[in-house]
């Protein structure tokens, strides 16, 4: 059996991704420090023979006997990686430093977690993998933006200079089940308010875009990007084409939970993008002709699901 290690498997996106690689007769090791990860989110694959749980920080090295490595540890929203900006970026860059080391000592294929907040404010739209983006190295949000491109950085390097098999993917705007009720994330945030019945906070004047893409078309691209050939690395764009504004969001989900809540719109958030759309044509073309297949509505009603048995 192969020997897989997630970072971050106690998350949103890496609980879902340890279930689907024990559904794939895998033995799965879960790293997590558990700062934004959740011993709810792991609680049904405890019992399974295959899966362990490590409670450790990526920021310091780890000696384990392993096949792959999915790397998907960091806080991935704003409310939680601004919290503590030099604990987020040294889990970007130190955590790279050390998972890299692992692979290369024991000959392993390792996945980076990258996101589209590489490229920051886009000035290019649609965003392609040859946009280098247009970021602030020194903004409230740089902490996470550098990090991730720090990373890329490393894997790169790691790839070109000792010869190690890596993929970069970069994750749009992802939910779905099991996303934290308080992580600030705007899907999550206007779900929870439209169920209690609260203003829907929109920031801004809500003509922002966002590109939506849920969980298990988010999981079908990672496992199979890292079961392409060992040439094509990344980086490779992983999202929705589907673009929708942040009012459009918000009174879809006000019509679906059948919420009495009104659009409340408030200061916008320091160097938030206009607008964020992938182009996955590459991904299209190097990932088994990958695309979403989960409909925004579809999603939506899966997640509000979730969280109306969560919360009520």
């Amino acid at each position: 059996m192969r020997k897989i290690l997630v970072t971050g498997g106690a998350g949103f996106i890496g609980s879902h991704l340890c279930e689907r690689l024990l559904g794939e007769d895998a033995e799965v090791i879960c790293m997590d420090n558990f700062y934004t990860g959740s011993k709810k989110n792991i609680l049904h694959l405890l019992d399974n023979p295959y899966f362990e749980v490590l409670r450790h920080d990526v920021t310091m090295p780890c000696y384990i006997e392993i096949d792959e490595i999915y790397n998907l540890a960091c806080p991935a929203s704003p409310d939680f990686y601004q919290v503590n900006p030099i604990k987020t970026i040294k889990t970007s860059v130190m955590g790279a430093v050390n998972m890299l080391g692992l692979a290369k000592r024991k000959k392993a294929k390792i996945l980076q977690a990258s996101s589209s907040e590489i490229y920051g404010d886009p000035k290019v739209h649609p965003q392609k993998e040859d946009y280098w983006g247009y970021v602030n190295p020194v903004g409230v949000r740089s902490c996470y933006h550098e990090g991730k491109r720090c990373a890329e950085t490393l894997f790169m390097n790691y790839h070109i200079q000792n010869k190690l098999k890596v993929k970069i993917l970069r994750i749009f705007n992802t939910y779905g089940p099991r996303m934290q009720t308080n992580d600030g994330r705007v899907i999550s945030n206007f779900i929870i308010q439209a169920l209690r019945g609260e203003d829907l906070t929109v920031h801004g004047d809500g003509s922002q875009t966002r590109s939506f893409l849920y969980i298990d078309d988010l999981i079908d691209a990672i496992v199979t990007s890292m079961n392409t050939a060992d040439e094509f690395t990344g980086p490779v764009n992983i999202g929705n084409e589907v673009e929708v504004s942040m009012l459009d969001l918000a009174e879809r989900i006000i019509n679906m939970t059948g919420s009495s809540s009104k659009v409340k719109f408030i200061k916008s958030r320091e160097d938030d993008p206009s607008r964020r759309k992938p182009d996955i044509s590459l991904a299209s073309q190097a990932l088994d002709r990958w695309k979403p297949s989960v409909a925004l509505d579809e999603g939506l009603k899966k997640t509000v699901d979730y969280f109306r048995n969560v919360i009520l």
